[in-house]
């Protein structure tokens, strides 16, 4: 296999021209995030059948026909944990990836470990040792040295072969029509992501008054432009704790907010006027134009019977050779309880996850036969790997 740095238009131009003959291209890039707003793209990594190279991204190049030929769905792109490769096809191009497979994904979806490593794929699926990574390299240092370029193709001269591993499994356990409606949901949810409150992310956020809602959402809108500004980590601009105890105790008298702990850094202390602007803001707004709190389920009885199903789920998903991960979380199962016992719909007002699709035919119809007293649970050997078994209940 072929390979090469690239830093001339020419033979970058080159490139996607054969790639645009590929079926498949494999995908990966190399970026730094702990020091700018957007994280920095540094170095693109892709590989077809016959050759894999690294584009240098820090090189006077258009990069247009490189995002023109991934976004093209005349083929498929084949990546690792691809999340941050897909914002940066968004951001560059404005479309997602062409029919995205996502080898973690896939893994779960046969049953491995989810979210796997790529080296762990590497050494599970192709018998394979992976070299040390470098994970501590500064993408940003020119010029690149050979490990770091052994290290770039490395990471897509692999994607190929799992692939190829991972759909022979998926065809063999009927379930890459599974697959391919999870890369739809998985895109579409980053491409949601973009527009979402993501404000209500922060953690610590759940469960405030509609109004604490209001000043988070004001200091969290001040935090990212000031962030986008001085192209800085948000969180380097004011800390999640800060912001959090800030929207609880909704004061927008300068001297309180300077007299929170935390608040000592000589930039934080000329920011003071302006987040007592963001907090008057919030306070100020009419009730109507508050935002909604999210619904946060106390009661009892339905954590119980989640967390109590969550545990069966597990033990489904294992006997069905699926990552349990990969099909629902504890609050899936809670709102799965929810939906079927009270008729309440998840976070997002719709029906829970769990009761749609290929996750309601492993897990959420077993789930819903198991409240129903149709279906019950008994343990039959503690020593087993699956120790629980799921049979018809005796009336």
């Amino acid at each position: 296999m072929s390979t090469a740095v690239i830093t001339q238009q020419s033979d970058l131009a080159s490139f996607c021209d054969r790639m645009r003959k590929a079926g498949r291209i494999a995908f990966d890039t190399e970026f730094v995030s702990e020091h700018t707003y957007r994280p920095q793209l540094c170095l693109v990594q892709c590989a077809t059948d016959t050759e894999a190279h690294c584009i240098d991204t820090l090189a006077d190049l258009d990069l247009t026909p490189l995002w023109d030929v991934l976004t093209d769905p005349t083929h498929e792109v084949i990546a690792h944990a691809a999340r941050q490769e897909m914002l940066f096809a968004i951001e560059a191009s404005g479309r997602r990836l062409a029919r995205l497979f996502d080898v973690q994904i896939a893994a779960g979806m046969i049953g491995m470990e989810f979210p796997a490593g790529y080296g762990n794929l590497i050494s599970r699926l192709l018998n394979v040792v992976p070299q040390k990574g470098e994970t501590r390299t500064d993408w940003r240092r020119r010029p690149l040295t050979d490990r770091q370029i052994e290290y770039g193709v490395a990471d897509v001269q692999y994607l190929l072969p799992l692939y190829d591993k991972l759909t022979a499994k998926l065809a063999q356990l009927k379930r890459s029509e599974w697959m391919a409606v999870e890369m739809e949901a998985f895109q579409a949810d980053i491409e949601n992501s973009l527009t979402r409150e993501r404000w209500r992310r922060v953690s610590g956020s759940s469960g405030m008054s509609n109004r604490c809602q209001a000043v988070m959402r004001e200091l969290w809108t001040w935090r990212e432009n000031e962030a986008e500004r001085r192209d800085l980590p948000p969180r380097l601009i004011l800390r999640d704790d800060l912001l959090v105890e800030l929207a609880k105790r909704k004061v927008a008298d300068p001297k309180h907010i300077g007299a929170l702990r935390g608040m000592e850094r000589p930039e934080l202390r000329r920011a003071i006027p302006d987040l007592a602007k963001a907090v008057q803001r919030a306070l100020e707004l009419p009730d109507d134009q508050l935002p909604t709190a999210q619904r946060v389920d106390s009661n009892s009885h339905l954590a119980m019977l989640g967390q109590f199903l969550s545990a069966a789920l597990t033990s489904i998903c294992r006997g069905a050779e699926i990552a349990p991960a990969i099909v629902g979380t504890a609050n899936d199962v809670r709102e799965l309880v929810n939906y079927r016992l009270n008729g309440a719909m998840d976070s997002e007002g719709n029906v829970p996850c769990l009761a749609r699709g290929w996750r309601a035919e492993v897990v959420g119809h077993l789930i819903e036969e198991l409240l129903a007293g149709r279906m019950s649970i008994r343990i039959a050997d503690p020593d087993s790997e699956h120790p629980l078994v799921f049979e018809e209940a005796k009336r």
